[in-house]
């Protein structure tokens, strides 16, 4: 357990010192005389600039409330209740039906605060919550932006990439309050750490999972009315 958390705290230094590729990856600002001095080459078609578009408070509410009570936590609150469940985590709430219950609303309630939290700070830190593909090409460049992106977000109307504070405290604050609220007297802070260490790495699983899998309007995703409002429209 001790290896896994070094480890982690080891991958969240190489993603802070990958920052620099995080910031050369953003959004051009208006005005900017290197985007354009960018043109196309003789007989190349014409790219059309990426324009970053803020999302609006009624856009970023929807996106809080399925982000925080829709078809995904509660999928991610039922598989979790069933690991916790088969490992007998915590031992004090039983089998059945009843630990079963108890266990899922746990581990919802940890993800409606963490994503509460995140959102909230974001607000005050006027950072946008949501993720944004890369626009580069290639697996490991793109894998290296979604973790990059794990812990960084876009500031202001020009969309700039900077470190983000309340991506990388929100997990920790969802388990933290039910280290201290709702689980057991014999677990603590060190508990609450441990597990914000496996929601904040499921949050970067998330991140690739948004990066890697397709979501166009034809997907059966789309469809089902079920695209992860998370990732930012292409």
């Amino acid at each position: 357990m001790k290896i896994l958390e070094l480890d982690f705290l080891l991958l969240i230094a190489a993603g802070a010192l990958l920052l620099p590729l995080a910031s050369a990856q953003s959004v051009p600002r208006p005005g900017d005389s290197a985007s354009a001095a960018a043109l196309p080459s003789p007989g190349a078609q014409p790219v059309k600039p990426v324009i970053y578009v803020r999302p609006d408070a009624k856009t970023r509410v929807h996106n809080y409330l399925f982000d925080a009570f829709g078809p995904y936590p509660m999928v991610g609150a039922a598989v979790a209740a069933g690991i916790n469940q088969a490992y007998k985590t915590p031992p004090e709430w039983g089998q059945g039906a009843a630990g079963y219950g108890k266990r899922f609303g746990s581990d919802f309630g940890i993800a409606a605060v963490t994503t509460s939290t995140r959102y909230a700070l974001a607000t005050a830190f006027h950072e946008d919550t949501l993720y944004y593909r890369c626009e580069c090409k290639g697996v490991l460049p793109r894998l290296s932006h979604a973790v990059i992106s794990t812990f960084t977000s876009r500031r202001g109307e020009d969309g700039h990439r900077v470190f983000s504070f309340p991506a990388l405290v929100a997990p920790y604050a969802g388990t933290m309050t039910a280290a201290y609220a709702w689980y057991p007297d014999r677990f603590d802070g060190r508990d609450g750490f441990r597990m914000g260490n496996y929601s904040l790495l499921a949050y970067m699983g998330g991140n690739v999972a948004l990066e890697f899998l397709y979501r166009g309007p034809r997907s059966w995703l789309s469809r089902a009315h079920l695209n992860n409002r998370h990732g930012a429209p292409d």
